[in-house]
């Protein structure tokens, strides 16, 4: 049996952050949500539905997600899997099952929860989310000849992997810097579609013109930084 766990990064989701953890799987050893210095009732209500709670006061997804691996380097057990998860109710948590199945069945090390077209609700996602996925991945296939169709944060990667990579983003460009250093390390990896509906509440990074503009920057910009990397 795998020891797998799951990090979700929150900023303000207490309407949602309760559904996305009921539905997680009973596989699943431990469920982190990192409130992400969130000023409504995130904190006690991930803590009601029996996620472990940590508290990041640095604003920004990476600064969450980084939480949330220094917690988990401290446990004398360590997980076998890792999984991300947004806590806005966007993602099918049940999907865990799907994500991590062909890092235990056949041995790949890291895996995408793609959201294709086909199975999103309408206006799930937004333009502007839809074209910047197209252009980093685009760019991905162009400079090292990745298959990677999305950046979508529901993704599953055998820990010792993600500890291998050394995470460094604290914001809006943690998910593709994940992937260049996948490729960059020449790690196996493979996309699995999912389901996506509309998220409860707005968006804190597509839902405004400020969020928009910086993901695109920072996406790009890592994209860069490994193109010319030696």
């Amino acid at each position: 049996m795998k020891n797998i766990k799951v990090i979700i990064p929150a900023y303000n989701e207490e309407k949602a952050i309760g559904y996305v953890i009921q539905d997680i799987p009973s596989s699943v050893s431990e469920v982190i949500v990192i409130s992400n210095n969130s000023t409504d009732n995130t904190i006690k209500v991930a803590k009601n539905a029996g996620a472990t709670v940590l508290s990041e006061n640095r604003k920004g997804y990476g600064y969450a997600c980084l939480k949330g691996m220094e917690y988990i380097a401290q446990l004398e057990t360590k997980p076998d899997i890792i999984v991300f998860l947004d806590g806005d109710y966007s993602d099918y948590p049940q999907e865990l099952t799907q994500i991590i199945a062909p890092i235990i069945m056949d041995d790949i090390d890291f895996v995408i929860g793609a959201r294709v077209a086909r199975f999103r609700d309408k206006h799930s996602m937004t333009p502007q989310q839809v074209f910047g996925n197209w252009l980093a991945t685009t760019l991905m296939k162009r400079f090292f000849n990745a298959t990677f169709t999305d950046l979508g944060p529901f993704r599953a990667i055998k820990y010792e992997k993600l500890v291998a990579l050394n995470m460094e983003d604290k914001t809006y460009g943690w998910t593709v810097e994940m992937q260049l250093k996948v490729l960059k390390q020449k790690m196996s990896y493979i996309e699995i579609p999912v389901r996506y509906k509309n998220r409860i509440g707005i968006s804190k990074v597509s839902g405004t013109v400020k969020g928009t503009i910086m993901a695109g920057i920072k996406i790009i910009g890592w994209i860069f930084k490994y193109t010319f990397k030696q």
